[in-house]
C-alpha cells in the first residue's frame, strides 16, 4: 500500500504540469483564434472558466507541495495522497473537456493534441486506483464506514 501512496502523489505532480501545459496552450489558441471580428480570448466566459480552472489548479499545485513536505518529515501521507489523486483525476477531466470545446471542431480531431489529452486525461481516475477506491479509502479514513 505504501508504494500506492508514491504511485498516486507521481501521478497528481504529472498531472499539474500536463493541465498547466493545456491550460497556457489554449489560452494561446484562443488569442489567436477569431470568431465575430475579435479574438476568442476577449469573450468573458472564457476568461472567466479559463480563471477558474487556473485556481482550481493553483489549490492542487500547493496541496501536493504540502503533501511532499508531509512526506520528507516521513509522515503517512496516505490521506493526502488519495485526495490529490481523486481530485486530480477529476480536475484533469475537467480541464481537457474545456480545452476541446473552446478548441472547436479542429478540438476534435484524432491528429490534434486536444483529443489526446481529452483521451489520456481518464487514465488519471484509474491508474493508481479509480476514483472509487479512492473514495472507499477516504471514507474508512474518515470513519464513514462501520
Amino acid at each position: 500500500m505504501a508504494q500506492f501512496q508514491n504511485e498516486r502523489m507521481s501521478a497528481c505532480y504529472n498531472a499539474v504540469g500536463s493541465m498547466s501545459r493545456a491550460l497556457e496552450r489554449t489560452r494561446d489558441y484562443l488569442r489567436e483564434r477569431h470568431a465575430f471580428g475579435k479574438p476568442l480570448i476577449d469573450r468573458q466566459y472564457i476568461q472567466f472558466r479559463l480563471a477558474e480552472l487556473s485556481a482550481e489548479l493553483d489549490l492542487l499545485r500547493h496541496y501536493n507541495y504540502a503533501c511532499v513536505e508531509a512526506y520528507m518529515r516521513g509522515e503517512d501521507t496516505t490521506r493526502f495522497a488519495t485526495i490529490a489523486k481523486l481530485k486530480a483525476g477529476r480536475l484533469v477531466r475537467d480541464v481537457a473537456d474545456t480545452c476541446i470545446q473552446f478548441h472547436g471542431g479542429i478540438g476534435y480531431m484524432e491528429e490534434t493534441w486536444t483529443a489526446r489529452y481529452f483521451r489520456d486525461s481518464r487514465l488519471m481516475s484509474i491508474g493508481g486506483g479509480a476514483d472509487e477506491v479512492m473514495l472507499f479509502v477516504l471514507s474508512r479514513l474518515d470513519g464513514f464506514t462501520r
